[in-house]
Protein backbone atom coordinates (compact mmCIF):
# COMPACT_ATOMS: atom_id res chain seq x y z
CA UNK A 1 0.00 0.00 0.00
CA UNK A 2 1.18 3.79 -0.50
CA UNK A 3 2.84 5.29 2.52
CA UNK A 4 1.89 8.79 2.95
CA UNK A 5 5.05 11.22 3.59
CA UNK A 6 6.30 11.99 7.08
CA UNK A 7 8.15 14.63 8.24
CA UNK A 8 12.30 13.51 8.04
CA UNK A 9 13.11 12.93 12.13
CA UNK A 10 16.63 13.41 12.54
CA UNK A 11 18.17 10.90 15.54
CA UNK A 12 17.31 12.56 18.62
CA UNK A 13 14.09 13.82 17.34
CA UNK A 14 13.60 10.10 16.03
CA UNK A 15 14.31 8.33 19.64
CA UNK A 16 11.67 10.87 21.23
CA UNK A 17 8.88 10.54 18.44
CA UNK A 18 9.54 6.40 19.19
CA UNK A 19 8.47 7.06 22.92
CA UNK A 20 5.49 8.89 22.47
CA UNK A 21 4.13 7.65 19.09
CA UNK A 22 1.78 5.13 20.71
CA UNK A 23 0.37 7.49 23.35
CA UNK A 24 -3.14 6.93 23.98
CA UNK A 25 -5.03 9.86 22.06
CA UNK A 26 -6.94 12.22 24.06
CA UNK A 27 -9.17 14.64 22.61
CA UNK A 28 -10.26 17.17 24.07
CA UNK A 29 -11.68 19.81 22.04
CA UNK A 30 -13.55 18.49 18.55
CA UNK A 31 -16.37 19.03 16.18
CA UNK A 32 -17.53 15.02 15.90
CA UNK A 33 -21.13 14.28 16.06
CA UNK A 34 -22.01 11.95 19.07
CA UNK A 35 -24.79 10.63 16.85
CA UNK A 36 -21.99 8.39 15.70
CA UNK A 37 -20.73 6.47 18.50
CA UNK A 38 -24.98 6.39 20.15
CA UNK A 39 -25.91 5.19 16.38
CA UNK A 40 -22.84 3.16 15.23
CA UNK A 41 -23.54 2.78 12.03
CA UNK A 42 -21.71 2.79 8.91
CA UNK A 43 -20.25 6.06 7.47
CA UNK A 44 -21.90 7.22 4.67
CA UNK A 45 -20.18 7.06 0.92
CA UNK A 46 -16.04 8.40 0.50
CA UNK A 47 -17.52 11.81 -0.67
CA UNK A 48 -19.73 12.08 2.21
CA UNK A 49 -17.11 11.39 5.12
CA UNK A 50 -13.89 12.87 3.54
CA UNK A 51 -14.61 15.99 1.20
CA UNK A 52 -18.61 17.70 1.92
CA UNK A 53 -18.06 18.42 5.26
CA UNK A 54 -14.60 19.45 5.40
CA UNK A 55 -14.14 22.81 4.99
CA UNK A 56 -10.33 22.46 4.92
CA UNK A 57 -11.05 20.54 1.82
CA UNK A 58 -13.68 22.50 -0.13
CA UNK A 59 -12.41 25.75 0.44
CA UNK A 60 -9.26 24.97 -1.39
CA UNK A 61 -11.10 23.32 -3.80
CA UNK A 62 -13.55 26.29 -4.13
CA UNK A 63 -9.98 28.69 -4.22
CA UNK A 64 -9.42 26.55 -7.33
CA UNK A 65 -12.57 27.39 -9.30
CA UNK A 66 -14.61 24.54 -8.27
CA UNK A 67 -18.44 25.60 -7.64
CA UNK A 68 -19.45 24.09 -4.05
CA UNK A 69 -22.62 22.99 -5.50
CA UNK A 70 -20.63 20.66 -7.65
CA UNK A 71 -18.75 19.10 -4.36
CA UNK A 72 -22.46 18.18 -3.22
CA UNK A 73 -23.01 21.68 -0.99
CA UNK A 74 -26.75 22.79 -1.31
CA UNK A 75 -27.15 20.64 -3.71
CA UNK A 76 -27.22 16.12 -3.97
CA UNK A 77 -24.29 14.87 -6.55
CA UNK A 78 -22.72 11.37 -7.64
CA UNK A 79 -20.98 11.01 -4.83
CA UNK A 80 -18.39 9.32 -7.44
CA UNK A 81 -18.73 12.29 -9.22
CA UNK A 82 -17.57 14.26 -6.13
CA UNK A 83 -14.63 12.26 -5.56
CA UNK A 84 -13.40 12.30 -9.05
CA UNK A 85 -13.80 16.23 -8.65
CA UNK A 86 -11.41 15.87 -5.87
CA UNK A 87 -8.95 13.34 -7.45
CA UNK A 88 -8.71 15.74 -10.20
CA UNK A 89 -7.63 18.98 -7.92
CA UNK A 90 -5.32 16.28 -5.39
CA UNK A 91 -2.08 18.34 -6.00
CA UNK A 92 -3.77 21.17 -4.77
CA UNK A 93 -3.13 19.87 -1.64
CA UNK A 94 0.62 19.55 -1.51
CA UNK A 95 2.33 21.35 1.06
CA UNK A 96 -0.91 21.85 3.38
CA UNK A 97 -1.56 19.86 6.67
CA UNK A 98 -4.64 18.84 4.94
CA UNK A 99 -2.17 16.74 2.41
CA UNK A 100 -1.01 14.88 5.40
CA UNK A 101 -3.75 14.36 7.09
CA UNK A 102 -5.65 13.04 3.80
CA UNK A 103 -2.74 10.68 2.87
CA UNK A 104 -2.72 9.33 6.26
CA UNK A 105 -6.54 8.85 6.47
CA UNK A 106 -6.60 7.60 2.89
CA UNK A 107 -3.78 4.91 3.09
CA UNK A 108 -2.77 4.23 6.31
CA UNK A 109 -6.64 4.32 8.10
CA UNK A 110 -8.74 3.48 5.29
CA UNK A 111 -5.96 0.85 3.89
CA UNK A 112 -6.11 2.47 0.54
CA UNK A 113 -3.58 -0.05 -1.68
CA UNK A 114 -3.51 2.37 -5.23
CA UNK A 115 -2.08 5.69 -5.32
CA UNK A 116 -4.68 8.71 -5.56
CA UNK A 117 -4.81 9.73 -9.68
CA UNK A 118 -7.54 11.68 -11.29
CA UNK A 119 -6.91 7.94 -13.49
CA UNK A 120 -7.36 5.74 -10.21
CA UNK A 121 -10.45 8.07 -8.67
CA UNK A 122 -12.92 5.19 -9.38
CA UNK A 123 -10.75 2.46 -7.83
CA UNK A 124 -9.49 4.42 -5.07
CA UNK A 125 -13.39 5.51 -4.07
CA UNK A 126 -14.36 2.17 -4.29
CA UNK A 127 -11.88 1.05 -2.32
CA UNK A 128 -12.88 3.46 0.60
CA UNK A 129 -16.63 2.53 0.04
CA UNK A 130 -16.04 -0.97 0.69
CA UNK A 131 -13.84 -0.41 3.72
CA UNK A 132 -16.66 1.39 5.44
CA UNK A 133 -18.74 -1.57 4.58
CA UNK A 134 -16.73 -3.21 7.06
CA UNK A 135 -17.74 -3.87 10.52
CA UNK A 136 -13.85 -2.71 11.84
CA UNK A 137 -14.89 0.62 10.34
CA UNK A 138 -18.08 1.23 12.08
CA UNK A 139 -17.33 4.24 14.89
CA UNK A 140 -17.31 2.52 18.09
CA UNK A 141 -14.37 -0.10 16.73
CA UNK A 142 -12.11 2.49 14.98
CA UNK A 143 -12.28 4.41 18.50
CA UNK A 144 -10.89 1.54 19.93
CA UNK A 145 -8.44 1.11 16.83
CA UNK A 146 -7.13 4.74 17.28
CA UNK A 147 -6.55 4.10 20.87
CA UNK A 148 -8.55 7.02 21.86
CA UNK A 149 -8.90 7.49 25.71
CA UNK A 150 -11.21 10.39 25.70
CA UNK A 151 -12.95 12.26 22.73
CA UNK A 152 -15.29 16.05 23.63
CA UNK A 153 -17.61 16.75 21.16
CA UNK A 154 -18.81 20.65 21.03
CA UNK A 155 -22.19 20.88 21.47
CA UNK A 156 -24.94 23.99 21.69
CA UNK A 157 -26.23 24.50 25.64
CA UNK A 158 -29.65 23.78 24.83
CA UNK A 159 -28.75 20.99 23.31
CA UNK A 160 -30.79 17.61 25.26
CA UNK A 161 -27.61 15.55 24.78
CA UNK A 162 -29.82 12.45 23.90
CA UNK A 163 -26.74 10.95 21.77
CA UNK A 164 -24.10 11.42 25.05
CA UNK A 165 -27.28 9.65 26.99
CA UNK A 166 -27.76 6.70 24.49
CA UNK A 167 -23.94 6.48 24.97
CA UNK A 168 -24.07 5.91 28.74
CA UNK A 169 -27.06 3.67 28.12
CA UNK A 170 -25.40 1.52 25.94
CA UNK A 171 -23.47 0.33 27.90
CA UNK A 172 -20.41 1.01 25.69
CA UNK A 173 -17.27 2.14 27.27
CA UNK A 174 -15.25 4.79 24.77
CA UNK A 175 -15.33 8.10 26.62
CA UNK A 176 -17.41 10.62 24.60
CA UNK A 177 -17.70 13.74 26.28
CA UNK A 178 -19.70 16.76 25.52
CA UNK A 179 -18.42 20.54 26.02
CA UNK A 180 -20.88 22.79 26.70
CA UNK A 181 -20.98 26.02 24.01
CA UNK A 182 -23.50 29.00 25.03
CA UNK A 183 -22.21 31.25 21.84
CA UNK A 184 -26.38 31.62 20.80
CA UNK A 185 -27.51 32.17 24.64
CA UNK A 186 -24.83 35.10 25.46
CA UNK A 187 -24.14 36.78 22.04
CA UNK A 188 -27.15 38.51 20.45
CA UNK A 189 -25.56 39.78 17.71
CA UNK A 190 -26.02 36.05 16.18
CA UNK A 191 -28.42 35.26 14.12
CA UNK A 192 -30.07 32.47 16.68
CA UNK A 193 -29.66 34.20 19.60
CA UNK A 194 -33.70 34.63 19.70
CA UNK A 195 -34.79 31.02 19.04
CA UNK A 196 -32.18 29.45 21.57
CA UNK A 197 -33.23 31.80 24.48
CA UNK A 198 -36.72 30.86 24.15
CA UNK A 199 -35.30 27.45 23.64
CA UNK A 200 -33.34 27.73 27.12
CA UNK A 201 -36.53 28.98 28.85
CA UNK A 202 -38.50 26.09 27.89
CA UNK A 203 -36.36 23.46 28.85
CA UNK A 204 -35.42 24.77 31.52
CA UNK A 205 -38.86 25.92 32.91
CA UNK A 206 -37.41 29.17 33.83
CA UNK A 207 -38.30 32.70 33.46
CA UNK A 208 -35.32 33.96 31.15
CA UNK A 209 -37.05 37.12 30.63
CA UNK A 210 -35.16 38.11 33.40
CA UNK A 211 -31.72 38.69 34.45
CA UNK A 212 -31.40 36.59 37.23
CA UNK A 213 -33.78 33.43 35.38
CA UNK A 214 -31.31 33.90 32.60
CA UNK A 215 -28.36 33.41 34.54
CA UNK A 216 -29.96 30.45 37.09
CA UNK A 217 -31.14 28.68 33.57
CA UNK A 218 -27.78 28.45 32.15
CA UNK A 219 -26.44 27.34 35.45
CA UNK A 220 -28.61 24.92 35.29
CA UNK A 221 -27.90 23.66 31.67
CA UNK A 222 -24.19 23.63 32.85
CA UNK A 223 -24.84 21.05 35.74
CA UNK A 224 -26.69 19.09 33.15
CA UNK A 225 -23.50 18.47 31.14
CA UNK A 226 -21.28 18.23 34.15
CA UNK A 227 -23.74 15.36 34.77
CA UNK A 228 -22.79 13.82 31.23
CA UNK A 229 -18.76 14.42 31.94
CA UNK A 230 -18.24 17.72 30.30
CA UNK A 231 -14.89 19.49 31.53
CA UNK A 232 -14.78 22.12 29.44
CA UNK A 233 -16.88 24.97 28.06
CA UNK A 234 -15.97 26.74 24.35
CA UNK A 235 -16.76 30.11 23.40
CA UNK A 236 -16.57 31.94 19.71
CA UNK A 237 -15.33 35.19 19.85
CA UNK A 238 -15.40 37.40 16.94
CA UNK A 239 -14.30 40.40 18.91
CA UNK A 240 -12.70 40.20 22.22
CA UNK A 241 -13.73 43.12 24.12
CA UNK A 242 -14.92 41.78 27.67
CA UNK A 243 -16.66 43.99 30.70
CA UNK A 244 -18.06 44.02 34.05
CA UNK A 245 -21.65 46.04 34.19
CA UNK A 246 -23.40 46.23 37.38
CA UNK A 247 -26.54 45.03 37.87
CA UNK A 248 -28.30 47.75 37.25
CA UNK A 249 -26.39 47.78 33.53
CA UNK A 250 -26.64 44.57 32.65
CA UNK A 251 -30.48 44.03 33.79
CA UNK A 252 -31.50 46.96 31.41
CA UNK A 253 -29.55 45.46 28.19
CA UNK A 254 -31.14 42.43 29.06
CA UNK A 255 -34.77 43.99 29.12
CA UNK A 256 -33.35 45.77 25.52
CA UNK A 257 -32.55 41.99 24.52
CA UNK A 258 -35.42 41.05 25.41
CA UNK A 259 -37.38 43.79 23.91
CA UNK A 260 -35.54 43.64 20.27
CA UNK A 261 -33.86 47.28 20.58
CA UNK A 262 -30.11 46.49 21.88
CA UNK A 263 -27.56 48.98 19.34
CA UNK A 264 -24.78 47.18 18.05
CA UNK A 265 -22.68 48.59 20.42
CA UNK A 266 -24.62 47.60 23.60
CA UNK A 267 -24.93 43.89 22.11
CA UNK A 268 -20.74 43.80 22.15
CA UNK A 269 -20.93 44.91 25.62
CA UNK A 270 -24.05 42.83 26.83
CA UNK A 271 -21.59 40.00 25.26
CA UNK A 272 -18.30 41.21 27.25
CA UNK A 273 -20.15 40.98 30.16
CA UNK A 274 -21.57 37.25 29.95
CA UNK A 275 -17.96 36.08 29.24
CA UNK A 276 -16.75 37.42 32.49
CA UNK A 277 -20.80 35.96 34.12
CA UNK A 278 -19.36 32.38 32.20
CA UNK A 279 -15.75 32.51 33.79
CA UNK A 280 -17.61 33.54 37.37
CA UNK A 281 -19.61 29.77 36.83
CA UNK A 282 -16.28 28.67 35.81
CA UNK A 283 -14.89 29.60 39.48
CA UNK A 284 -18.04 27.89 40.88
CA UNK A 285 -18.05 24.25 38.52
CA UNK A 286 -14.73 23.92 37.46
CA UNK A 287 -15.50 23.57 33.83
CA UNK A 288 -12.43 24.74 31.94
CA UNK A 289 -13.28 28.04 29.76
CA UNK A 290 -12.01 28.01 25.82
CA UNK A 291 -11.84 31.40 24.28
CA UNK A 292 -11.62 30.96 20.38
CA UNK A 293 -10.71 34.38 19.14
CA UNK A 294 -9.39 36.40 15.64
CA UNK A 295 -11.96 34.89 13.07
CA UNK A 296 -13.55 37.34 10.95
CA UNK A 297 -16.36 34.65 9.74
CA UNK A 298 -18.29 34.44 6.53
CA UNK A 299 -16.50 37.37 4.41
CA UNK A 300 -17.73 36.10 0.97
CA UNK A 301 -20.99 37.44 0.75
CA UNK A 302 -22.27 35.74 -1.93
CA UNK A 303 -21.55 31.93 -0.12
CA UNK A 304 -23.10 33.31 2.85
CA UNK A 305 -25.98 34.38 1.06
CA UNK A 306 -26.33 30.70 -0.80
CA UNK A 307 -25.07 28.13 1.52
CA UNK A 308 -25.67 30.05 5.16
CA UNK A 309 -22.22 30.58 7.15
CA UNK A 310 -19.23 28.18 7.92
CA UNK A 311 -18.66 27.42 4.16
CA UNK A 312 -14.60 28.38 4.31
CA UNK A 313 -14.35 32.09 3.92
CA UNK A 314 -13.30 32.86 7.45
CA UNK A 315 -10.10 35.27 7.90
CA UNK A 316 -7.41 35.46 10.49
CA UNK A 317 -7.75 38.83 12.13
CA UNK A 318 -5.78 41.00 14.79
CA UNK A 319 -7.23 40.56 18.66
CA UNK A 320 -6.00 42.71 21.20
CA UNK A 321 -6.22 40.23 24.18
CA UNK A 322 -4.46 42.73 26.61
CA UNK A 323 -7.82 45.18 26.97
CA UNK A 324 -10.05 42.38 25.49
CA UNK A 325 -9.45 40.14 28.80
CA UNK A 326 -8.66 42.73 31.07
CA UNK A 327 -12.21 43.19 32.72
CA UNK A 328 -12.53 39.88 33.38
CA UNK A 329 -8.96 39.07 34.61
CA UNK A 330 -9.54 41.59 36.87
CA UNK A 331 -12.76 40.20 37.92
CA UNK A 332 -11.64 36.18 38.41
CA UNK A 333 -8.40 36.11 36.81
CA UNK A 334 -6.48 35.60 40.29
CA UNK A 335 -9.22 33.20 41.68
CA UNK A 336 -8.33 29.58 42.69
CA UNK A 337 -9.18 26.92 40.32
CA UNK A 338 -10.35 28.94 37.21
CA UNK A 339 -8.86 27.74 34.29
CA UNK A 340 -8.90 29.32 30.65
CA UNK A 341 -7.62 28.62 27.21
CA UNK A 342 -6.89 31.33 24.56
CA UNK A 343 -6.56 29.97 21.14
CA UNK A 344 -5.14 32.60 18.59
CA UNK A 345 -5.17 32.88 14.71
CA UNK A 346 -2.83 36.11 14.67
CA UNK A 347 -0.09 34.92 15.89
CA UNK A 348 1.84 38.03 16.44
CA UNK A 349 -0.37 37.80 19.84
CA UNK A 350 1.90 34.40 20.84
CA UNK A 351 5.37 36.46 21.83
CA UNK A 352 3.34 40.13 22.26
CA UNK A 353 0.62 39.10 24.49
CA UNK A 354 -0.42 35.42 24.81
CA UNK A 355 3.07 34.32 26.23
CA UNK A 356 3.34 37.25 29.13
CA UNK A 357 -0.15 36.97 29.84
CA UNK A 358 -0.10 33.02 30.76
CA UNK A 359 3.57 33.68 32.17
CA UNK A 360 1.43 35.46 35.25
CA UNK A 361 -1.69 34.98 35.02
CA UNK A 362 -2.56 31.61 37.50
CA UNK A 363 -5.49 30.67 35.30
CA UNK A 364 -4.30 31.07 31.77
CA UNK A 365 -2.98 28.32 29.60
CA UNK A 366 -2.18 28.89 25.77
CA UNK A 367 -3.87 26.79 23.18
CA UNK A 368 -2.18 25.04 20.87
CA UNK A 369 -1.72 26.25 16.99
CA UNK A 370 -5.68 26.36 15.73
CA UNK A 371 -6.54 26.14 12.25
CA UNK A 372 -4.69 27.86 9.88
CA UNK A 373 -1.77 26.91 11.93
CA UNK A 374 -2.62 23.59 12.95
CA UNK A 375 0.99 22.26 11.17
CA UNK A 376 4.12 21.26 11.28
CA UNK A 377 5.74 25.04 10.38
CA UNK A 378 2.66 26.34 12.50
CA UNK A 379 3.91 23.76 15.41
CA UNK A 380 7.47 25.03 15.54
CA UNK A 381 6.41 28.61 15.14
CA UNK A 382 4.49 27.93 18.40
CA UNK A 383 7.02 26.74 20.56
CA UNK A 384 9.55 29.36 19.40
CA UNK A 385 7.21 32.28 20.17
CA UNK A 386 5.68 31.28 23.37
CA UNK A 387 8.08 28.78 25.38
CA UNK A 388 10.78 31.54 26.78
CA UNK A 389 8.34 33.20 28.06
CA UNK A 390 5.32 30.87 28.94
CA UNK A 391 7.79 27.97 29.93
CA UNK A 392 6.05 24.24 29.19
CA UNK A 393 3.41 24.21 31.71
CA UNK A 394 1.44 27.02 30.76
CA UNK A 395 0.76 25.43 27.74
CA UNK A 396 -2.25 23.36 27.31
CA UNK A 397 -1.21 20.69 25.25
CA UNK A 398 -2.73 19.42 21.86
CA UNK A 399 -6.53 19.22 20.68
CA UNK A 400 -7.15 18.38 17.18
CA UNK A 401 -10.34 20.67 16.87
CA UNK A 402 -12.19 18.86 14.34
CA UNK A 403 -15.20 16.86 12.50
CA UNK A 404 -13.14 15.04 10.32
CA UNK A 405 -13.14 11.67 12.58
CA UNK A 406 -10.77 9.73 10.28
CA UNK A 407 -8.04 12.62 10.54
CA UNK A 408 -7.38 12.74 14.32
CA UNK A 409 -4.83 9.95 14.34
CA UNK A 410 -2.99 11.97 11.53
CA UNK A 411 -3.38 15.63 13.60
CA UNK A 412 -1.96 13.84 16.66
CA UNK A 413 0.63 12.29 15.05
CA UNK A 414 2.10 15.73 13.81
CA UNK A 415 2.08 17.06 16.75
CA UNK A 416 4.16 14.37 18.35
CA UNK A 417 6.55 15.20 15.62
CA UNK A 418 6.31 18.63 15.84
CA UNK A 419 6.93 18.09 19.62
CA UNK A 420 10.01 15.78 18.86
CA UNK A 421 11.53 17.69 16.18
CA UNK A 422 11.18 20.96 18.82
CA UNK A 423 12.58 18.99 21.97
CA UNK A 424 15.51 17.80 19.83
CA UNK A 425 16.52 21.19 18.55
CA UNK A 426 16.20 22.52 22.10
CA UNK A 427 18.63 19.69 22.93
CA UNK A 428 21.13 20.38 20.12
CA UNK A 429 21.63 24.09 21.54
CA UNK A 430 21.91 23.35 24.87
CA UNK A 431 18.60 24.66 26.22
CA UNK A 432 17.26 21.24 27.25
CA UNK A 433 19.02 18.00 29.03
CA UNK A 434 18.82 14.99 26.89
CA UNK A 435 16.65 13.89 30.61
CA UNK A 436 14.22 17.20 30.00
CA UNK A 437 13.31 16.19 26.45
CA UNK A 438 12.67 12.69 27.67
CA UNK A 439 10.20 13.88 30.25
CA UNK A 440 8.70 16.69 28.16
CA UNK A 441 7.52 14.74 25.04
CA UNK A 442 5.13 12.17 26.40
CA UNK A 443 3.79 15.39 28.84
CA UNK A 444 3.34 17.15 25.68
CA UNK A 445 1.84 14.63 23.66
CA UNK A 446 -0.55 13.36 25.98
CA UNK A 447 -0.50 14.16 29.81
CA UNK A 448 -0.73 17.78 29.69
CA UNK A 449 -3.64 18.15 27.76
CA UNK A 450 -5.18 15.53 30.46
CA UNK A 451 -3.77 17.88 33.09
CA UNK A 452 -5.12 21.13 31.20
CA UNK A 453 -8.83 20.01 30.83
CA UNK A 454 -9.17 17.87 34.08
CA UNK A 455 -9.72 14.83 32.11
CA UNK A 456 -8.23 12.63 35.18
CA UNK A 457 -10.77 14.65 37.70
CA UNK A 458 -13.51 13.25 36.10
Amino acid sequence: MPDPISPSLPGPARALYEAVADLPIVSPHGHCDPAWWAEDTAFPNPAALLITPDHYVFRMLYSQGVALEDLGIGADRNPAEVFRIFARHWDAFLGTPSRLWLEHTLYRTLGVETVLTTETADEVHDQIAARLALPEFRPRALFNWFNISALATTDPATDPLSAHQAIRASGWRGRILPTFRPDDLLNPARKAAGAALRELGDMTGLDVTSYPGFLDAIRQRRAAFRALGATATDHDVPELATCWLDRAGITRLHEARMAGRLTAQEARAYHGHMLVEMARMSVEDGLVMQIHAGSRRNTNAALLDRFGPDVGADIPMRTDWVRGMEALLNQVGNAPGLRIILFTLDESAYARELAPMAGHWPCLRIGPPWWFHDSLNGIRRYFDQVVETAGYRNLAGFNDDTRAFLSIPARHDLWRRGVCLHLADQIGRGVLTKGDADRLAPFLAHDLAVETYRLGEA
